[in-house]
């Protein structure tokens, strides 16, 4: 050994003594060898090895020091560094890692190792680096790590872990960059981070953090960067992270954070190149003090509840690539009111300029085509700008996304648009945008989404669409296009998204080239004009989610090879004219949802399995010619059941009318008061509710609370033990802990003719069907059907009642299975169902409106009919009764208010049933039964609103 490594040694063990005895001790009884094991474990524990087996080179037979990723000290041949980093290596981290007493420096990261890691990794006290980032690493941070106290780097970003960030993390006081961004962390963030005052990065972005953002943060003021956005953080930004001077990038998106932004927050961070504020709860006004850092790059503060105008200096900004404050409330008015786009010419490496969702008034500057040549994303959608598109705009030639949606645009699309051979997305719905679509978008060969939706379109659809072989999705609805649909366009097998062709003034057929469209979700073509059958090629639209083609004139036969699209959930073909029987294989269909085929001209029996056993889904009224199952049969003279009809339809008929009544009663009244006994309480129990015809409402259903489905369906239960028994709930005779319920239960089954109304027993007796009587057994075996649908209803506890759905079906059921209207039968025989559904119709508009025919309003050629019909649809609201209209805004659903969109819709929907009801051609009135569904789906809808996504739906 020569005189340089006897040196070198001696002072390797002047380092080692000034260890504590303990580690002098590890150190002494690990080595070259146990380095060289510990390797060997490593290695056993990775599964796979992609990279054309980068490990072969570690192996018993050579010097580890030569192994790949492997660094050695020179002159102790110990293990100082471990770089295996992007080998796509799978398995887990092995504890004997511990063992390498000399590692410095530990690169796993952009693997796919799974599993905790190691507990003992708190071991590694000469540790610098700590790097596992972009892994699939899951349970806790080793409660050790701490220990590592040399570490100046840990990286743990990008993988599963989860539980808390450690109080202790101080300890690491050479601590400068602590990434745990993209994990499952939570709880608070350790005021103790504060200590560490060597800190230059902290990075906990995308976790699930709670609480609020520690004022003690502001005592690191060597920060360049602090990124928290993407967290459940709440309350206001402590002024002294304002004080942390050297910032570099601040980001805290994604949060719940509110307050106002400093005025002066750009003189106080005078190094500020990012600035990302966006999704929180911020008010007040834009800083302007931002618009003065000369040197900023990025501006984001979208969707917060920032106001004012945009303020002056955006000229100052040379080196801005970002500037988002979209979905804000900022003003802006007059012609000149987007003038502060000009000042954005100097900014010539803008990249992204979004200010949609504001209330921003103006023209387009004709500057606006002077902004920087690499300007990559425009948003100006869901404004108040108005005025033609300039045509300036075809000079921002790396434009790829241009969004101008939801504003008053006028004029015809700028043939210069079709110059932006960059593009990808186009969105120029919602505006008033008018003329031919010029053809020369056909030329955007680039584009993938395509929105003019919602204008004044007109001509046809330019076949030069053909050309747009990488379009996901085009939306051309509501306008006024006409002729027929292109084959160039159904020959898109790009289309995945949406092909929305709806509300204009198409005609012609389908051609064969609809089922090229096999990859498209969504396909909607209703309100037009087409005409023809569904092609047998829409077997191909394998994707196919949902299908409208309502409100057109297609013909035909429903296909056959429409049971082909299994993933089918919605299909809608009403108010066309299709005829012949509906495809019995549309039962096998699992995924379907909805289904309405409503008003055409179909025939024969319909399924019974599928969706077809849920009535609510299932749209089939204007069909006089479809029957069930045994309706079918009964029609042709067959069915021993059919003896039952003047027994089952009548109290259907009262059971489906006393339903609406009584819901409609509930809105209307259900703050009234009165004394009645609920079920099996006593005759004394004082309780909210109704009580009249429709039968006793128990006070858990109400306007101000839970919806309660099974207490609907208690109440229908006693009022139908009492329309057959004569008694009320409160009659003299029930006391003493009977009730009608346990009256009626205690002569169930046997003796149930005793309990029942003596007067309805006679009206039944004398029933008569097709010129004979129906026998006594037949009489009693409805009954007894009857009462048990009463007593299923009124059981005590709530959750094993039967359901009212299930109630509805029952009698629904008996109705459609002898292929009648609802109202064709009564207790007294039978009666004019046109006759019946006036009088409904008359009710129903005096419920909602709180006038009687009678009132005194009405008069000198005025009715009640009258009136609404000269108020619809337009200012139907202004009819309703006031009362009513603010117990609906009031009403709640499982926990949550429902949908102000909706309640107006389902209000014109059943005013417009009203009005149906009473026409005055008795032949021209809608059948009791299309009521009763179309009163159902609206309940349905109001109970149960589709969920929909406001607006933001881009990264800010």
């Amino acid at each position: 050994m020569n005189f340089l490594q006897i040196l070198q040694y001696a002072i390797l063990a002047v380092l080692l003594s000034s260890q504590s005895p303990l580690r002098v001790a590890d150190s002494a009884s690990l080595s070259n060898l146990t380095d060289k094991e510990s390797l060997i474990s490593f290695k056993s524990l990775i599964t796979t090895n992609p990279s054309n087996d980068i490990l072969s080179s570690w192996n018993q037979n050579s010097t580890f020091c030569n192994w790949t990723g492997i660094v050695c000290d020179e002159f102790s041949q110990r293990v100082v560094g471990l770089d295996l980093s992007g080998l796509q290596l799978t398995g887990t981290i092995s504890p004997h890692l511990a063992n390498l007493s000399f590692l410095r420096f530990l690169h796993l990261q952009d693997n796919q190792f799974t599993g905790p890691l190691p507990v003992r990794i708190g071991d590694l006290s000469r540790l610098q680096v700590l790097n596992i980032s972009s892994n699939r690493i899951n349970g806790a941070i080793p409660p050790n790590i701490s220990r590592c106290s040399e570490l100046q780097t840990l990286d743990f970003m990008g993988n599963q872990i989860l539980g808390r960030i450690p109080a202790d993390l101080d300890r690491l006081s050479k601590l400068q960059v602590l990434n745990m961004g993209r994990n499952q962390l939570s709880g608070p963030i350790p005021p103790s981070i504060g200590n560490i005052s060597s800190l230059t990065t902290l990075n906990l972005a995308t976790n699930t953090l709670s609480g609020a953002i520690p004022g003690d943060l502001g005592r690191l003021q060597n920060l360049t960067k602090l990124e928290l956005s993407i967290n459940n953080l709440t309350g206001t930004v402590p002024s002294s992270i304002y004080n942390i001077s050297s910032l570099v990038f601040i980001a805290l998106a994604s949060n719940k954070l509110w307050g106002e932004i400093p005025r002066d927050v750009g003189d106080k961070l005078p190094n500020l190149i990012d600035f990302n504020f966006c999704i929180n709860e911020f008010t007040g006004s834009i800083p302007g003090s931002l618009h003065n850092l000369t040197n900023i790059q990025s501006i984001r503060m979208a969707s917060n509840f920032l106001d004012g105008s945009v303020p002056p200096g955006l000229g100052n900004l040379p080196d801005l690539r970002m500037y988002n404050i979209g979905f804000n409330r900022i003003v802006s008015s007059g012609d000149d009111g987007l003038s502060f786009i000009t000042s954005l010419r100097n900014s010539t490496r803008l990249e992204f300029l979004a200010m949609d969702g504001n209330l921003l008034e103006g023209v387009i500057p004709e500057s606006i085509g002077d902004l920087s040549t690499v300007l990559s994303k425009l948003y100006m959608g869901g404004n108040k700008i108005y005025g033609t598109i300039p045509p300036s705009i075809g000079r921002l030639s790396n434009l790829a996304l241009l969004n101008l949606s939801h504003n008053s645009l006028s004029g015809e699309i700028p043939l210069e648009i079709s110059q932006l051979k960059e593009l990808q997305m186009l969105g120029l719905a919602g505006n008033e945008i008018s003329g031919e679509i010029p053809s020369s978008l056909g030329d955007l060969t680039k584009l993938n989404k395509l929105e003019l939706f919602g204008n004044k379109l007109v001509g046809r659809i330019p076949t030069s669409f053909g050309n747009l072989q990488k379009l996901l999705s085009m939306d051309l609805s509501n306008n006024k296009l006409n002729g027929s649909i292109p084959r160039e366009i159904l020959s898109l097998s790009s289309l995945s998204t949406l092909l929305n062709l709806s509300k204009n003034s198409l005609n012609g057929p389908l051609p064969q080239e609809f089922g090229n469209l096999e990859n498209v979700v969504t396909i909607d073509l209703s309100h037009n004009r087409l005409s023809g059958s569904i092609p047998n090629s829409i077997q191909k639209c394998k994707s196919l989610e949902e299908l409208f083609m309502a409100s057109n004139s297609f013909s035909g036969s429903i296909p056959d090879t429409l049971a082909e699209v299994k993933g089918l959930e919605t299909l809608d073909l009403s108010s066309n004219q299709f005829s012949g029987p509906i495809p019995r294989d549309l039962q096998e269909l699992q995924a379907l949802q909805f289904l309405n085929l409503s008003f055409n001209n179909l025939e024969g029996e319909v399924p019974k399995d599928g969706l077809f056993r849920n009535l609510s889904r299932v749209h089939l009224e204007g069909n006089s010619k479809l029957c069930w199952s045994l309706g079918c049969e009964n029609s042709r003279g067959h069915g021993r059941r059919s003896i039952l009809i003047p027994v089952i339809v009548p109290i259907a008929v009262t059971m489906a009318l006393s339903l609406l009544v009584a819901f409609l009663f509930y809105a209307r009244k259900s703050t009234a008061k009165i004394a009645a006994t609920a079920g099996d309480q006593s005759s004394t129990t004082t309780t909210n509710g109704l009580k009249g015809s429709i039968g006793y409402i128990p006070p858990e259903y109400g306007m101000g609370g839970k919806l309660s489905s099974r207490g609907d369906v208690y109440s229908y239960g006693v009022m139908l033990l009492e329309l057959f028994t004569g008694k009320s709930p409160t009659h003299e005779s029930f006391g003493g802990g009977i009730s009608l319920t346990k009256w009626v239960q205690s002569a169930f089954p046997t003796n149930i003719m005793e309990v029942l109304d003596p007067e309805l027993l006679q009206q039944v007796a004398d029933l008569h069907h097709e010129g004979r009587s129906i026998s006594p057994e037949v009489q009693r075996e409805c009954l007894v059907t009857i009462m048990e649908v009463g007593l299923s209803c009124t059981v005590d506890s709530p959750d094993r009642r039967m359901s009212m759905r299930d109630v509805l079906i029952f009698f629904f059921k008996s109705i459609d299975e002898h292929g009648l209207n609802i109202a064709e039968y009564s207790m007294g025989g039978k009666l004019s169902s046109r006759g019946d559904v006036y009088s409904y119709g008359v009710m129903l508009l005096e419920l909602f409106i709180g006038k009687s025919p009678t009132h005194e309003s009405f008069g000198g050629g005025i009715s009640l009919t009258k009136w609404v019909q000269s108020a619809f649809p337009t200012n139907i609201m202004e009819v309703l009764d006031p009362e009513l209209l603010q117990q609906v805004a009031d009403l709640h659903h499982e926990g949550r208010s429902i949908s102000p969109e909706v309640q107006p819709e389902c209000l014109v929907t059943i005013m417009e049933v009203g009005l149906s009801c009473t026409v005055d051609s008795p032949d021209r009135r809608i059948s009791m039964r299309d009521v009763l569904v179309k009163l159902l789906n609206t309940r349905d809808t109001l109970l149960n609103p589709l969920s929909s996504i406001k607006g933001k739906n881009r990264t800010p």
